[in-house]
């Protein structure tokens, strides 16, 4: 499976509806759509009603990540708001009890969901519900600005979820962000991604040329 999900963080507002467009004649399937709030990352983005502008302007999967403090409070403001797939950080959590009550209340309102960390949080801390998710985000950069070189460790995070999926047969798919290139996408790929990420990458250039060369590795 592959699955290229332009990230709107880097997209051009000047020309909104034209890009968007753009994305949607593409053979992109999914928007993905990052929600900051100052606080767990230091950056601030977009909210609820700006979500539910881009799924008034398409059809695609809206990808949903939050990178906030208080998720359990605010994702289903963004569901409401049309989110198709919530992706929340473990880091916001005391237990593993506390994430399976939140990925439960997700599934119930359902949407796919999706668990990722910062670069240096061990996964130990959330393997446990791995056979519960619909995703596994892996950031390739320390999350709250796009722009950021690869992190090559983000290689060896995907090929442990990788292996895992396979030795239980858990059915996650494992998206990349940050960096992604057509040089770390491959690599990426070969590590076992199924969702691409990109930002600066696609919209930095003409958007459906780079969509098309993600495709294609």
């Amino acid at each position: 499976m592959r699955i290229i999900a332009p990230s709107v963080l880097s997209l051009d507002y000047s020309r909104l509806s034209e890009s968007v467009q753009e994305v949607n004649d593409s053979k992109a399937t999914w928007i993905h759509y990052d929600v900051m709030d100052g606080h767990f990352v230091p950056n601030l983005t977009f909210g609820p009603d700006i979500l539910k502008g881009f799924s008034k302007m398409s059809n695609l999967f809206l990808d949903v990540h939050l990178m906030i403090e208080d998720p359990v409070k605010y994702a289903p403001i963004f569901i409401e708001a049309g989110a198709d797939g919530i992706t929340f950080h473990s880091e916001c959590f005391d237990s593993v009890s506390q994430m399976i009550e939140f990925i439960d209340v997700l599934h119930a309102h359902n949407v796919s969901v999706g668990i990722t960390s910062k670069p240096e949080t061990d996964i130990e801390t959330y393997k446990d519900v791995l056979g519960l998710v619909d995703l596994v985000l892996v950031m390739s950069v320390e999350p709250g600005f796009g722009g950021q070189s690869f992190q090559e460790s983000a290689l060896d995070k995907i090929r442990t979820f990788d292996s895992l999926r396979k030795e239980h047969g858990y059915n996650y798919l494992i998206q990349v962000d940050g960096g992604i290139n057509g040089e770390t996408a491959k690599d990426a790929i070969n590590a076992g991604v199924d969702v691409l990420v990109a930002g600066s990458y696609i919209f930095k250039d003409d958007i459906s040329e780079k969509i098309e060369q993600l495709w294609n590795i």
